[in-house]
């Protein structure tokens, strides 16, 4: 999904300074965003304060939208490198097409991930018919300095590994959790996991104590380490974790996100994630000139313009070791 943002902004993120390495309970609220006519979409990353979680520097929560006499997501060809992205549903279809040829279409709890690499462009739109909601969740994971110029690639998994106990079903969507692991690729120490609880469940997850975490919110009643936790919104819990205590108030879903502080500072902007401006400003040129990030073929519509880059833009402070 493209941050279809008019006037993004650049944001400096990643590096240990912003990492909180004791457990804490800090409460995120989402900025909503619209995208398309009939989309609107609740940010979580980056926020004011908080830029990244391990190697996720971007999360966008949507749903559920009654879309039964909308066209529902309706994302026109843009451009992304230095980053993957991963599709989660909880209700609806979403049709994937990029410009490595690919044309796959993402069901509840099946993994999309988008591997950019050092350049790539996709669409991603609700089928013609389609389901009457849509629920999901949109996120980047930051690629490392020596993969991040990686071949373009897609990657759909629509079997996952589980992990269960009384009460709870969590899919592991990458990495892995309580020896559980992903099929699909990544580049840093990292997980994520979809947590389905049922009412009146309590229980606990085991976690890495030196990953740092947040938990994601997509429905339901749950508290989180003792914290109500709606959906929507987003706790983080910094590093210093073994487990996770969770209790539900009904039947709840939540998406467990961690991996190891991302030891560089990047600049991220509008679709793209780089090390400096000069980096960014010329992925912009090269988007709007065509070439480098390919061709979408099968799309219904014109590619999607970038922005105007912001008259004064921002400075890393230089790579954390």
């Amino acid at each position: 999904m493209s941050n279809l943002d008019r006037q993004a902004a650049m944001t400096v993120c990643g590096g240990r300074g912003f990492v909180v390495a004791e457990p804490v309970r800090e409460l995120l609220s989402p900025r909503k965003v619209r995208l398309g006519e009939s989309t609107e979409v609740r940010r979580l990353l980056p926020n004011l304060g908080r830029r990244m979680v391990g190697a996720w520097a971007f999360v966008d929560h949507y749903g559920p939208d009654d879309i039964a006499d909308e066209p529902g997501m309706q994302v026109p060809p843009h451009p992304h490198m230095g980053l993957q992205t991963v599709s989660w549903l909880h209700e609806g279809e979403v049709l994937h097409r990029d410009s490595t040829g690919s044309l796959e279409t993402i069901r509840p709890r099946e993994l999309g991930l988008m591997t950019s690499g050092r350049a790539i462009s996709h669409s991603e739109e609700s089928p013609r018919q389609h389901a009457r909601f849509l629920h999901g969740a949109q996120l980047w994971v930051a690629l490392p300095d020596e993969h991040r110029h990686v071949e373009p690639h897609f990657q759909h998994h629509a079997d996952l590994p589980q992990v269960t106990a009384p009460g709870l079903t969590a899919t592991v969507i990458l990495g892995s959790l309580d020896g559980a692991a992903s099929p699909g690729t990544t580049y840093t120490p990292i997980v994520g996991a979809d947590l389905a609880l049922a009412a009146g469940t309590e229980t606990s997850l085991p976690l890495e104590p030196d990953f740092e975490y947040a938990v994601l919110s997509m429905s339901g009643e749950a508290h989180v380490d003792g914290v109500p936790v709606l959906p929507g919104s987003m706790l983080y819990l910094g590093c210093g974790r073994t487990e996770l205590p969770l209790r539900a108030l009904s039947d709840a879903g939540l998406m467990l996100l961690g991996g190891e502080p991302f030891e560089e500072e990047l600049v991220m902007w509008w679709n793209f994630i780089g090390r400096s401006n000069e980096e960014i400003a010329q992925a912009r040129s090269d988007w709007m000139g065509g070439g480098r990030f390919g061709e979408v073929k099968g799309y219904d519509g014109a590619p999607l313009p970038a922005p105007e880059l912001p008259p004064v833009p921002l400075k890393p402070r230089g790579r954390v070791r």
